[in-house]
């Protein structure tokens, strides 16, 4: 559209010099319309056909002069093609447009043939000079476009380097850590001396085997950048019972109270309910063992409200990194939520998210 305008405001600005300058002879009245209308056509399409334009420019004026068409249309010609073979033409038929006007014989006359080449060379110079430009800042367009896809690729070189180190880490610690706390509790099942003990033998024995397939499926994501695994728990509210569940299968006292049927939440909000609730109780089991472990939920027109509360207790001295509650803020924060995690001032421990339920995931 900006192009256009340009060219409309060209084509009146080449009628208005026309207009302005002498008029034609009686002889040929019905003529000098029909070249104005051809001209003002012919600088309209110049940058669609800018040699043809600038050829049609030419013949008119050798007709029925000015000339100022002409070097509007030599100039779009130089900047549209360059140094090449066009360019060359339009200069040649220019000149040869000059010399048709000009019979030089004495010194002032070559003076005024000299003065009147300008508007070949100006507008030839300026069109190069714009075809140049245009072509550095192509260019320099390409190699900034270039320099930021290799920075992306260096960078996601960088990701995968990491993410193999951090796989390599997992698989030489945590896996050979897990792998002994399952063989030692199969053998405490086999050797138990009552069955109180070989039971939760073989809980710690079975949660030990599902983190091993657990870990194996996440060594596989960070290895092949993969999706996420289906043997993982699936992250949504509806499996926050599964991990009640679990945990007072090891032994602890977990009292859950969820609403029946679960609430239809969306996508965002289910999964950091969920991890929430996960992290939670690890917390609990880790910092308080032996004490009861509440799990609420509710929901509302507008929240949903997720609770987890211990009494404070001796820590077990299990260590921890302090990353848990960080992670719990960051998700509760990206779903649009808030979070209050710490004494509540009646001697418990509490964890309580709200998370509205209309709240879309940032990122």
């Amino acid at each position: 559209m900006r192009n256009r305008l340009i060219d409309l405001a060209v084509a009146l600005g080449v009628l208005g010099l026309t207009l302005a300058g002498e008029l034609p002879g009686a002889n040929r009245p019905w003529f000098w319309p029909i070249a104005v209308a051809v001209t003002c056509v012919a600088v309209l399409l110049r940058r669609r056909f800018p040699l043809i334009a600038m050829l049609v420019t030419v013949g008119v004026a050798l007709a029925t002069p000015p000339m100022w068409a002409t070097s509007v249309t030599l100039y779009t010609v130089a900047s549209v093609r360059g140094l090449r073979w066009p360019t060359a033409v339009a200069v040649l038929a220019e000149i040869g447009l000059m010399a048709s006007f000009f019979r030089p014989s004495t010194l002032e006359d070559w003076r005024s043939f000299g003065i009147s080449l300008l508007l070949v060379v100006l507008p030839a110079l300026a069109g190069l000079w714009m075809h140049q430009r245009a072509a550095l800042l192509a260019a320099l367009r390409d190699r900034a476009e270039q320099a930021e896809r290799e920075r992306d690729l260096l960078g996601e070189r960088a990701v995968t380097a990491e993410r193999r180190r951090i796989a390599r880490e997992m698989h030489d610690v945590v896996a050979h850590r897990v792998s002994i706390v399952a063989l030692q509790a199969g053998a405490l099942s086999v050797r138990a001396k009552d069955d109180e003990t070989a039971q939760l033998a073989e809980v710690i024995r079975e949660s030990s085997s599902a983190a091993l397939n657990e870990l194996r499926d996440i060594l596989q994501v960070l290895r092949d950048d993969g999706p996420e695994p289906r043997s993982l728990p699936d992250p949504t509210l509806s499996g926050v019972l599964q991990l009640a569940d679990d945990l007072a299968a090891a032994g602890a006292q977990v009292r859950a109270s969820l609403p029946d049927p679960m609430p239809d939440v969306p996508d965002p909000v289910g999964r950091a309910a969920y991890r929430i609730v996960q992290e939670a109780l690890t917390n609990a089991a880790k910092h308080a063992p032996g004490t009861a472990i509440d799990v609420r939920l509710s929901t509302s027109d507008d929240d949903l409200v997720v609770e987890v509360a211990n009494p404070l207790a001796d820590s077990a001295g299990l260590p921890g990194a302090g990353y848990g509650v960080i992670g719990m803020r960051e998700r509760v924060t990206l779903t649009g939520g808030t979070l209050h995690a710490g004494p509540d001032g009646a001697g418990s421990y509490r964890v309580r998210a709200a998370f509205p339920l209309r709240a879309e995931e940032k990122c």
